[in-house]
């Protein structure tokens, strides 16, 4: 008899690490020895936020033009990132939860796609700064943009690198704790940066409160504003918690955690934004010169 791995046979799976019996054995090119997810994923879930997001990201799409913010669009590019990312996670469950790629694609898109939303996030606080008041912040609205893009893409870039040494590690059925570190690093260092622009926007919302209601910015968006910043941030945090207990940890490899703490938080942060929508209540344009700043106000009505 051939031994394991030899002879068409397939390898040995390790021990440690989702199998899932009711799955064939893994013996594809691009299969990996265990589930990468730490669990098979839901379907219904990945089918219901495939639906959810391209849903919303036409709304978003019809809303762009009809204000002529142009400047936010980075958050149609992020809805349609998570639409290709929770398409990768279906084929994870339709098809086969063990292929590597499916789970890098995944992977990919979903954590990519906040980095487009936040950015819109970030593009709206460096619009309100001049509206309301540059004495109300604590950093010029320049700053805040590209400083917080940078270090987002920064982060990511790094997140992505991990996730796929991850998957490349596991196929190897090689240790992936190094690449799970370098997953950790991306990740602490985008809670520390978005930590700073939560503390930031929290500080410039209060500040300018009595701004807010002299002028015709609906108390509502600055509230949504608020919130769907939180929520993308507790979002990042799951991240780093889940990734901080690794790759067998309790976060990782139960799929109501990530349902709860991935997807409701985005999914409910671009709903916020489709009510209350930045090109309608801050106007469409990003920059305004010292002299508009007094007459420029964005037109929203208050509800």
């Amino acid at each position: 008899m051939s031994e394991p791995g030899q002879g068409g046979l397939a390898a040995p799976r390790p021990s440690t690490g989702y199998v899932d019996p009711n799955w064939p054995s893994p013996m594809g090119e691009w299969d990996t020895p265990v589930i990468i997810y730490g669990y098979t994923p839901s379907f219904a879930l990945a089918l219901f936020a495939v639906i959810w997001f391209f849903l919303l990201l036409l709304v978003h799409a019809v809303q762009v033009p009809i204000h002529r913010s142009w400047w936010f669009v980075t958050f149609l590019i992020g809805l349609l990132l998570e639409v290709v990312g929770y398409i990768a996670r279906l084929l994870s469950a339709k098809r086969n939860p063990y292929n590597l790629l499916y789970f890098i694609l995944n992977y990919f898109f979903i954590v990519t796609a906040p980095v487009f939303l936040a950015a819109g996030i970030y593009t709206i606080l460096s619009a309100l700064i001049p509206r309301l008041g540059r004495k109300y912040s604590f950093l010029p609205p320049k700053f805040v943009l590209w400083f917080f893009i940078t270090s987002d893409v920064i982060a990511t870039v790094t997140q992505v690198t991990g996730a796929a040494l991850i998957g490349v590690r596991q196929s190897n059925r090689e240790d992936p704790t190094s690449a799970n570190n370098i997953l950790l690093g991306g990740l602490a260092y985008q809670v520390f940066s978005m930590g700073i622009f939560v503390i930031l926007a929290g500080s410039f919302l209060f500040r300018a409160r009595r701004a807010i209601r002299d002028t015709s910015l609906s108390p509502w968006f600055a509230a949504a504003f608020g919130v769907a910043t939180l929520l993308i941030y507790l979002r990042t945090c799951f991240r780093l918690a889940e990734t901080a207990q690794g790759l067998s940890g309790e976060l990782q490899t139960n799929e109501v955690y990530f349902a709860c703490l991935e997807f409701a938080p985005v999914a409910l942060a671009v709903v916020l934004f489709a009510a209350w929508h930045p090109g309608r209540c801050v106007g469409s344009r990003v920059r305004v010169r010292p002299d508009e700043e007094a007459k420029e106000r964005p037109v929203a009505a208050h509800y």
